[in-house]
């Protein structure tokens, strides 16, 4: 399967709906991890902390490359992780620092992080 051209790390930008309910809203959001499938796991990003599911705060000093328009706190829903197809990414924001893209992926839920040879 070819690679596609968002990495780990990467902030993107495409229609989500967080939690899979509500309305599709363009927003960005980290790749996690790009599956077998070609698939990316993304975690969606808001400017409110949820009430009901784990966040990981971001800030501008957060990225390597690039940024948000950030006026203040953004936070990456790490309870909400999804695939998205890189066909559906509208574009790129930047790229986050290993070190802030290695404490998102630890605090993904397990049953969320892809493994060899699985479908979906």
């Amino acid at each position: 399967m070819p690679m596609s051209r968002y990495a780990s790390g990467d902030v993107i930008l495409a229609a989500m709906r967080i939690g899979g309910v509500g309305e599709w809203k363009v927003r960005p959001g980290v790749v996690i991890a790009e599956e077998n499938s070609g698939s990316l796991l993304v975690c969606p990003v808001s400017s409110k902390p949820p009430s009901d599911s784990p966040s990981v705060p971001l800030s501008i000093d957060d990225f390597a490359r690039g940024g948000l328009d950030l006026f203040g706190e953004r936070f990456v829903l790490i309870g909400d992780p999804f695939t998205l197809r890189p066909a559906n990414v509208i574009g790129k924001k930047g790229s986050l620092t290993p070190e802030t893209l290695a404490v998102l992926r630890g605090a993904v839920p397990a049953e969320h992080h892809p493994r060899k040879g699985r479908r979906r």
